[in-house]
Protein backbone atom coordinates (compact mmCIF):
# COMPACT_ATOMS: atom_id res chain seq x y z
CA UNK A 1 0.00 0.00 0.00
CA UNK A 2 1.14 3.10 -0.98
CA UNK A 3 0.03 6.64 0.35
CA UNK A 4 0.99 10.01 -0.82
CA UNK A 5 -0.51 13.48 -0.25
CA UNK A 6 -0.57 16.68 -2.13
CA UNK A 7 -0.48 19.67 -0.06
CA UNK A 8 -0.54 21.89 -3.03
CA UNK A 9 -4.08 20.39 -3.76
CA UNK A 10 -4.57 18.56 -0.20
CA UNK A 11 -5.58 15.25 -2.34
CA UNK A 12 -4.20 12.38 -1.07
CA UNK A 13 -3.92 8.63 -2.49
CA UNK A 14 -4.21 5.69 -1.41
CA UNK A 15 -3.26 3.11 -3.45
CA UNK A 16 -4.21 -0.24 -2.59
CA UNK A 17 -2.62 -2.24 -5.66
CA UNK A 18 -0.86 -1.70 -9.08
CA UNK A 19 -3.51 -3.40 -10.60
CA UNK A 20 -4.93 -1.54 -13.80
CA UNK A 21 -7.94 0.74 -13.29
CA UNK A 22 -10.88 -0.01 -15.34
CA UNK A 23 -13.32 2.29 -13.48
CA UNK A 24 -13.56 5.14 -11.13
CA UNK A 25 -16.45 5.69 -9.04
CA UNK A 26 -17.34 8.87 -6.78
CA UNK A 27 -18.55 7.67 -3.38
CA UNK A 28 -19.10 10.98 -2.24
CA UNK A 29 -18.44 14.38 -3.18
CA UNK A 30 -15.02 14.24 -2.27
CA UNK A 31 -14.20 10.60 -2.24
CA UNK A 32 -13.45 8.84 -5.49
CA UNK A 33 -12.36 5.02 -5.99
CA UNK A 34 -10.76 2.87 -8.77
CA UNK A 35 -11.46 -0.49 -9.32
CA UNK A 36 -10.33 -3.32 -11.84
CA UNK A 37 -11.83 -5.31 -14.17
CA UNK A 38 -13.33 -8.06 -11.23
CA UNK A 39 -14.30 -4.70 -9.29
CA UNK A 40 -11.63 -5.19 -6.74
CA UNK A 41 -10.79 -1.70 -5.06
CA UNK A 42 -7.22 -0.54 -6.47
CA UNK A 43 -7.15 3.33 -4.96
CA UNK A 44 -8.53 5.73 -3.58
CA UNK A 45 -8.49 9.33 -3.87
CA UNK A 46 -9.60 11.89 -0.93
CA UNK A 47 -10.12 15.75 -1.96
CA UNK A 48 -9.89 18.32 0.63
CA UNK A 49 -8.34 15.54 2.80
CA UNK A 50 -7.29 17.75 5.88
CA UNK A 51 -11.08 18.65 5.84
CA UNK A 52 -13.21 15.77 4.88
CA UNK A 53 -10.81 13.42 6.29
CA UNK A 54 -8.95 14.50 9.20
CA UNK A 55 -5.66 14.13 7.34
CA UNK A 56 -3.19 16.02 9.95
CA UNK A 57 -1.63 12.68 11.23
CA UNK A 58 -1.45 9.41 9.41
CA UNK A 59 -0.43 6.36 11.37
CA UNK A 60 -0.43 2.46 10.47
CA UNK A 61 -0.81 -0.06 12.99
CA UNK A 62 -1.65 -4.15 12.06
CA UNK A 63 -3.49 -5.72 14.21
CA UNK A 64 -2.82 -9.20 14.87
CA UNK A 65 -5.69 -11.94 15.62
CA UNK A 66 -6.10 -12.35 19.47
CA UNK A 67 -6.46 -15.80 20.44
CA UNK A 68 -8.54 -17.36 23.53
Amino acid sequence: MKVKYFSDTDTAHVEFTGTDVHATKEISENIYIDIDEKGNLVSMTIEHAKASAGLWEFSYQEMSRQTA
